[in-house]
């Protein structure tokens, strides 16, 4: 028989926290988080993201062990201000028994049938900074720090228990040896003195910090016309930058600035740390942080984590002076590999930023949805 039952106390949240360690143990292409980071996210008293959203963290029991999980997602914001009556659901992880992926969903829609929403969509987080998606092609293909592993019975399950695709991803990559940089080396001048741009690069993360809150807002901007689109909040910006700045590389990060000092268009790339989370082993002490602090300086790999371009500035070619401070500093640390994170298919903005990289499709992945029945 299989029981669900809410997970409320600290063993209950770790135990949560942890079953994929189990569930991926010896699997050489799931990347495990940080344990305690990702009971941080979880934890209201530190992510301000539950101002705005409330969750229900799920564990399934089957003979008195845990053999799946769900968190069941309401944001207020999609569901009072965007009149979206979705009921999210992720870190969905369970063993390949359709039962119990038929009762954690079952326990999500009852959730959603109380808070009068009208269907199911996941697995995605809390906002577009979270991870999304169930891997539907690439399982040979070591994950990123940012994204979700899956074994392909997933998507198996969901479909048998009538889940359909809502929204489609890509993963793509290109190895930096075969780029040909002529063409932005050539755009960039024109472009900075076409429209009053400069480049800006960092060699420290202090003097990131003053552009952080301008950068997620024109984030918020770029991306606000997509359908998956929840805005992040002053709070939430806060967070993040707290949250992240010990994994950034502030040689990686780019910003294109107006002739007032705006930003125009930002570029963040992270070190790819999936083999050092790997030994890390979901613990920072007392030798995770040398193989995250290795990974974050000394690293053949790189991970597209954001890119955005002002509305007013799409269109007009001014990823080049990105993409042209981008080559200078790869080449020079030797960086050999760029993965670009999930993209929505339907985001063509996006695929004309790198349409001229010789990407490289390794994975694909998707969300899925239900009507919750009245």
């Amino acid at each position: 028989m299989i029981t669900i039952k809410e997970a409320k106390t600290k063993k209950e949240m770790k135990q949560f926290v942890t079953f994929p360690f189990s569930l991926y143990k010896d699997n050489k292409y799931w990347v495990p988080p940080i344990i305690k980071d990702e009971l941080d996210s979880f934890n209201p008293d530190i992510n301000p993201v539950f101002k705005h959203a409330k969750a229900k963290f799920l564990l399934a029991y089957k003979n008195g062990k845990i053999v799946g999980r769900v968190a069941a997602i309401i944001n207020s914001f999609e569901v009072e201000d965007q009149k979206i009556k979705k009921m999210r659901f992720g870190w969905f992880d369970m063993i390949d028994d359709i039962e119990v992926t038929k009762a954690l969903l079952q326990e999500v829609e009852r959730i959603g049938k109380e808070n009068n929403l009208e269907f199911m969509e996941g697995p995605v987080g809390f906002s577009n900074l979270d991870k999304v998606g169930v891997l539907t092609k690439g399982y040979d293909h070591i994950g990123t720090m940012i994204t979700w592993y899956n074994h392909p019975y997933y998507v198996t399950h969901l479909e048998k228990l009538g889940f359909q695709v809502a929204k489609k991803y890509l993963e793509n990559y290109f190895m930096v040896n075969e780029l040909d940089p002529s063409s932005f080396q050539r755009a960039a001048p024109i472009l900075k003195r076409r429209f009053g741009l400069k480049e800006k690069n960092f060699t420290s993360s202090k003097e990131i910090m003053p552009y952080v809150e301008e950068m997620f807002q024109l984030f918020n901007e770029t991306y606000s016309k997509l359908s998956s689109f929840v805005p992040i909040s002053d709070e939430q910006i806060a967070y993040f930058k707290r949250k992240f700045i010990s994994f950034i590389n502030p040689e990686l990060i780019k910003f294109v600035l107006d002739k007032n000092g705006k930003i125009v268009a930002f570029s963040i790339m992270m070190p790819s740390f999936s083999k050092a989370l790997q030994k890390a082993k979901g613990k920072l002490f007392p030798f995770g942080i040398f193989h995250l602090l290795k990974a974050k300086y000394k690293n053949d790999t790189v991970i597209a984590y954001l890119i955005g371009v002002d509305p007013a500035y799409q269109n007009k070619g001014v990823t080049a002076i990105i993409f042209d401070e981008f080559y200078k500093t790869v080449t020079k640390k030797g960086i050999t590999k760029l993965v670009r994170t999930p993209e929505l298919e339907e985001n063509i903005a996006e695929a004309q930023i790198w349409k001229r990289m010789d990407n490289i499709n390794h994975k694909r992945r998707a969300t899925y949805t239900k009507k919750i029945e009245a």
